[in-house]
Parts: structure tokens; C-alpha cells; sequence
């Protein structure tokens, strides 16, 4: 089982230079060792962020590739329920909480599968602190 949701903003910590600090270290540790779970759109978030830090100049490519490798290697699954879930209980989280659909997804996910959600989006982490989900990684 998994240790975790995983949010793209608390992987890309790990990886983007001046974002890492113990919180994020401790739940890297986390995921190294566990595993986390992560909605279908992870990926696509994950390497779109990735190339956009690389066209700002705040990584190189030798960067994104590295970060993208780091990544691989952790055991990090992708929820298949993340799609039937998106026109339902995903789209009704998001109105209600005030998050886009895309970080509703991470939120359905953690109470779903009744796994804390690990996270550095400020309206995430309070959507799943008022809906009562544990939380990592943040401060």
C-alpha cells in the first residue's frame, strides 16, 4: 500500500533549487520507502512544470532530464479510478472547495483511498484539512 497521494507541487519541492526543506525531506524519505499514489494527471502536471522551470531558467535540461529519471525511480502508482470519479465526486470537491478540477483530483484521491495527502498548494491543503484528510509536507 501506499504511503501517500502525492501532489505535483510536493514532488517538484524535492526537485526545484531553494524549495526543499525538512518537511518536504521527510516525506521524500516517505515515498522512497512506501510508494505514493498519484491521479492520472500527475504525470502530464509533473513534466509540464518541469518544462516551464526549464524555459524560465530555473533549471537547465541536463536538470529536467535528471529530475525526471529521480522521479522513475520512485514507486509511484497512477490511481485508474481517477477518470470515473472527474464528472462526479471530483467536479462536486472542486465547487465546493474552491479548487481548480485538477487539484480536486488529487483531494477525491486522498479521500478515497483514505491516505494522507502530501502537498505545498496552500488552498489544497486547507480543502483537505476542512475535509478532514491528513496532511504532509507543508509548514
Amino acid at each position: 500500500m501506499a504511503a501517500c497521494v502525492l501532489d505535483c507541487s510536493l514532488a517538484l519541492s524535492w526537485i526545484l533549487p531553494g524549495e526543499q526543506d525538512a518537511a518536504v525531506a521527510a516525506v521524500l524519505d516517505l515515498v522512497a520507502d512506501d510508494g505514493a499514489v498519484v491521479p492520472q494527471i500527475w504525470w502530464l502536471e509533473t513534466a509540464n512544470v518541469l518544462l516551464m522551470a526549464e524555459r524560465r531558467g530555473r533549471i537547465t535540461l541536463v536538470q529536467r532530464v535528471a529530475a525526471l529519471t529521480a522521479l522513475s525511480g520512485l514507486h509511484i502508482t497512477t490511481d485508474r479510478e481517477t477518470s470515473a470519479a472527474a464528472w462526479g465526486t471530483t467536479l462536486d470537491l472542486a465547487a465546493s472547495r474552491h479548487l481548480t478540477v485538477y487539484d480536486a483530483a488529487y483531494l477525491e484521491l486522498a479521500i478515497r483511498t483514505a491516505l494522507p495527502l502530501a502537498s505545498r498548494d496552500g488552498p489544497l491543503v486547507e480543502a483537505a484539512r476542512t475535509a478532514g484528510v491528513r496532511t504532509l509536507g507543508h509548514v
